[in-house]
């Protein structure tokens, strides 16, 4: 139960004959405290046990009257015998529902303090009872097929405020995750996944692969019609840097226009050769950067010196200080960006989050077939859980009643029903007086 600073004493719920403030039996609990909404059961059981009380009483004052005058008055005899069968009922009828909580009067009778006395079989039954009978795997897939929930999510995250609702309850799963990571924590992780994934296997073999297929589809001849054209244009516009080569390197004996007519010569053939290499797909060129590098992509798949090469390299670009510094920068952009995108409503990634969210929703609605899919695998796990841990979840309720204290459970029982069994010792007063009537009046008629 819930702590509440109001109390009451604890017979007021359990005895029908004690009235508020009437201090608690020796032994037992003086207070139970109770939430706001037990408070108000408990005051109503009380009304309902002290009119029970009161009809027993009238019958008695009646009994006593109609016994006293009924020589005088005779037709009180049909009173006396009315009001001792109300009597009878109401007395019965206490015994019986008292018995289901205590033993009435403090008498240990067999078969009283019912709940007391067999609170854990009551728990263990409750359990089965529900085990049995509600946590079915027919029991669940037929009511979640029933509820359709896919076409309600649907119509919950298409209407206005659904998606906005998803985003923020989102972005606060984001926030709370990104509070209780730690960043170095993360970035270790990172940093691990780097090495696993990306420095420990050797790159040579991969590497020579991809370049292989490459190569075999023909790929990197637009990269070497590219270089070829830069190498046309670069020679176009460098007659001079040809000639001043030329000049630069030939003997200070050779005459200057010999080294001009020399330079020219060199920047007509360089001219012709690059230009021959750009027209012509077949060129020996071509060719011999063609075989060049299909021997450099099986090398790097079988040549050990090349795979140590390749791990050289790697080992260059790729050390400790850039690994770590890469899964820095890695996870610190990326929290940023989310953290940012998150807590602006108008960012570019809430919208288009939301707007997935509500498209999604819109198809749940329209798409009889993607609706079906979700409700049957919201069934089936739904159903696998069941058959898989139903007894633990109805154990809950066995434990729980197992944990409870005898007295306790009693009372929390009583509190929740009775209101409602007080109903029978007002009907029992009813009609016993009513049976005691009618037998009286059965046998004066006979035997009268």
């Amino acid at each position: 139960m819930q702590v509440n600073s109001e109390q009451i004493p604890t017979e007021d719920v359990t005895n029908p004959n004690s009235t508020a403030g009437s201090a608690p039996a020796r032994g037992r609990s003086a207070v139970v405290e109770l939430s706001a909404g037990d408070m108000e059961k408990a005051a109503a059981l009380l009304r309902m046990k002290r009119l029970a009380l009161a009809l027993l009483i009238a019958m008695a004052v009646i009994f006593t009257v109609a016994f006293a005058f009924q020589k005088q008055y005779p037709w009180l005899e049909y009173v006396r015998a009315a009001a001792e069968g109300g009597m009878v009922g109401a007395l019965a009828d206490w015994f019986a529902v008292t018995a289901l909580f205590k033993y009435p009067m403090g008498l240990k009778i067999p078969h009283t303090a019912i709940i007391p006395r067999r609170k854990d079989q009551i728990g263990e039954s409750l359990s089965d009872f529900v085990e049995s009978n509600f946590l079915s795997q027919e029991v669940v897939q037929d009511k979640l097929a029933s509820i359709d929930i896919a076409r309600k999510a649907g119509r919950w995250l298409s209407a206005p405020g659904g998606a906005e609702r998803v985003a923020k309850e989102g972005g606060a799963v984001i926030r709370g995750a990104f509070t209780v990571l730690n960043d170095d924590d993360v970035q270790a992780v990172i940093e691990g996944m780097v090495r696993k994934h990306l420095l420990t296997p050797p790159w040579g073999p991969p590497v020579g692969r991809m370049a292989e297929r490459i190569f075999a589809d023909g790929h990197h001849h637009t990269l070497v019609d590219l270089l070829v054209d830069r190498a046309a244009d670069w020679v176009d516009a460098n007659h001079a840097t040809v000639n001043r080569l030329v000049s630069d390197r030939s003997p200070l004996w050779v005459p200057t226009f010999v080294d001009g007519l020399v330079g020219d010569r060199v920047y007509v053939e360089l001219s012709k050769f690059v230009r021959a290499v750009q027209a012509d797909q077949n060129h020996q060129v071509r060719q011999s950067i063609d075989a060049y590098l299909t021997d450099l992509a099986q090398d790097l798949q079988h040549d050990p010196a090349m795979i140590e090469r390749a791990e050289s390299i790697k080992a260059q670009i790729l050390g400790d200080p850039e690994v770590r510094e890469l899964a820095s920068r890695t996870w610190g952009t990326v929290k940023n960006a989310l953290l940012n995108a998150v807590d602006d409503p108008d960012s570019e990634l809430s919208q288009r989050f939301k707007s997935a969210v509500r498209d999604f929703g819109t198809r749940l609605v329209n798409d009889d077939e993607l609706a079906g899919k979700i409700n049957t695998w919201i069934g089936d796990a739904a159903g696998y859980l069941v058959n898989t841990y139903r007894s633990d979840i109805a154990g809950v309720i066995s434990d729980t009643v197992a944990r409870w204290d005898a007295e306790e459970t009693s009372q929390k029982i009583e509190l929740q029903v009775g209101k409602d069994l007080q109903y029978i010792r007002i009907n029992g007063t009813v009609v016993g007086a009513l049976a005691g009537l009618a037998i009286f009046t059965v046998a004066h008629l006979l035997f009268g």
